[in-house]
């Protein structure tokens, strides 16, 4: 394992998502090259997305010990670890509303497309193959979308149906259980992105997906603050609320600027111009200290790791920043009061004299 920023109780970093860094240029064209590249700009781990053979080949990694041994010696060798697998994208065709069978037809492979039950029956089998992988790779935490059936219907107009919603979550949750088994069978948390498009977009719709399955040990949730900032969420009282279940963790910043012409929901304009806008570390509203002493403050057990997503500045640039920024955040939680110098002699005798009791 590389050397890494670790509080006493186990939070670690800096970390970097790969997924908006894979290309086909160098040094983003394959898994030594952009370990190599991390590794440069400062980062001691790769979060690492699981649809390209040339990063890891998932059924490949779920079987074979020898070869998660490789690729966990390749990263080793550039200075970086694996410090958890993403399905996002596989997730996602978990559960797709029809109305977005062909918009996200193209995350699935190409003898699947056009086939919404086949498509299915591969995205939950790449879910079960991700868990054996992270067993294997020693991993402890696993990302991925929850996928969406009730979605188009987040905005109660018209009117939803009596038990509309409560049976689109006892089918999401049917779906989910016999991953989430194989989760534990794999002693793995499954962490889901809380995330706008998915069904699981805030807390009130994790707290109803948990109660449908039956308050699953492994499901989890990856922390972004950004989602929950575009959607004028408490994203520090998220913290203390869900905390329990919160396994990983995702340094993104984001901005909220309303105006007279939009707001939450963004009149259909794209990025640069919404007024709620992702942005690179530093450039947005996140209050990341508050963010950072919080999960110190509640044992917060993982990775931090940068989520590059900006509608104006580059990835390159972004990333070297990163760095620096999580650096700067990290807390190594203190092991003794600040006040322990002034610290008194107690036994049980004398604390009872304090309080004017009688000798027991």
């Amino acid at each position: 394992m590389t050397d890494s920023l670790k509080t006493s109780d186990g939070l670690r970093g800096p970390g970097i998502f790969l997924a908006q860094f894979i290309a086909d240029q160098a040094p983003f064209d394959n898994l030594a090259n952009i370990a190599q590249w991390a590794a440069s700009l400062g980062y001691k781990a790769i979060q690492l997305p699981t649809l390209d053979a040339r990063f890891i080949d998932l059924q490949r990694a779920a079987e074979s010990q020898a070869y998660c041994d490789e690729l966990k010696a390749v990263c080793a060798e550039a200075g970086v670890e694996i410090s958890e697998l993403s399905t996002h994208l596989q997730g996602q065709l978990v559960a797709v509303h029809p109305a977005f069978d062909e918009l996200f037809d193209d995350f699935a492979p190409a003898h699947l497309r056009g086939k919404p039950a086949e498509r299915t029956a591969w995205a939950i089998d790449q879910l079960k193959l991700a868990a054996r992988a992270s067993q294997r790779l020693g991993l402890t935490a696993h990302a991925t979308f929850s996928g969406a059936l009730v979605w188009p219907f987040v905005y109660p107009w018209p009117q939803r149906p009596a038990g509309l919603v409560e049976l689109g979550f006892a089918e999401l949750a049917k779906r989910w259980l016999p991953i989430l088994d194989c989760f534990e069978q794999a002693g793995v948390d499954l962490c889901y992105e809380i995330h706008p498009g998915e069904d699981l977009h805030d807390g009130a719709s994790f707290e109803r997906f948990l109660e449908a399955v039956n308050h699953h040990p492994r499901a989890a949730i990856l922390y972004d603050p950004s989602h929950l900032l575009l959607q004028q969420m408490d994203y520090l009282g998220f913290i203390d609320r869900y905390h329990p279940r919160i396994r990983m963790f995702h340094v993104k910043d984001a901005e909220f600027r309303p105006d007279a012409c939009s707001g939450v929901y963004g009149g259909y304009q794209d990025w640069v111009q919404r007024p709620g806008r992702f942005r690179s570390l530093g450039d947005g509203q996140i209050d990341f200290k508050s963010i950072f002493s919080k999960l110190t403050q509640y044992g917060y057990d993982g990775w931090a790791v940068l989520e590059w997503e900006c509608c104006l500045k580059d990835a390159r640039q972004g990333a070297a920043e990163g760095v620096a920024f999580i650096e700067r955040h990290m807390i190594e939680k203190t092991r003794k009061a600040f006040d322990d110098f002034a610290g008194v002699s107690a036994d049980a005798a004398s604390n009872r004299r304090l309080l004017g009791l009688p000798e027991a």
